[in-house]
């Protein structure tokens, strides 16, 4: 298998889906699936399915459909670093605390084991069985604790004034999740998550739905 950073970014995206599925159907002790039936609980085809696992040079009987836990695992091997990889939260707030609470309890090679924030009075504690730092200890604690990845859950006023630290602390990744679009020099992975435009894609095809239906 060649470089995950050959492979497309939706491919990996479908990818890190097609695992959460084979990981349920594991607990509900189904051994084998086919792809179109992976293909229909994710809205896709069968094609797209199989040309995804052939990217990553996956092969199965197609008599017997895939093995779901030889499958997980494959898709493991490509998806997963070798060791976890630590990550910082820069704002606990409501979105903050909720994202790290979501995100520990899902046992991925992930972790959040810091976060960061400007408030006096969650600095210093420990949220979420999560130590919280003053945003004047990022760099330091960013190679202390050796985090690679910060998720962004700040107010978007403020956005625009986290970017210069996080370059500067030496961060490899950012999952922005305020509402401002955010670039950061070339060598650093960013994806903006905007939770606002999302819902408003979602309402407008609604109304398209509805308006077809009349």
């Amino acid at each position: 298998m060649s470089d995950l950073q050959a492979l497309p970014e939706k491919t990996v995206e479908r990818l890190s889906e097609y695992r959460r599925t084979l990981l349920r159907c594991q607990k509900q002790g189904i051994t084998h699936i086919f792809s179109h039936v992976l293909a229909g609980l994710h809205g896709l085809t069968a094609v797209q399915v199989r040309r995804d696992l052939m990217l990553i040079g996956f092969s199965s009987d197609t008599k017997k459909g895939y093995d779901v836990s030889v499958l997980a695992e494959f898709i493991g091997e490509i998806l997963d670093t070798p060791q976890p990889m630590n990550i910082g939260v820069i704002g606990m707030g409501h979105l903050g605390q909720a994202i790290t609470k979501y995100f520990n309890s899902k046992g991925l090679n992930l972790r959040i084991v810091a976060a960061f924030d400007v408030d006096e009075n969650k600095v210093g504690s420990i949220i979420d069985d999560i130590p919280c730092f003053s945003m004047d200890e990022l760099a330091a604690k960013v190679e202390e604790l050796e985090i690679n990845i910060v998720i962004l859950s700040c107010p978007t006023r403020v956005a625009t004034d986290v970017v210069l630290p996080i370059v500067n602390a030496g961060i490899k990744g950012v999952l922005n999740f305020t509402s401002k679009p955010l670039n950061f020099p070339l060598g650093i992975v960013v994806e903006n998550y905007d939770i606002t435009t999302l819902l408003e894609k979602v309402a407008y095809f609604v109304k398209e739905q509805e308006r077809t239906d009349i």
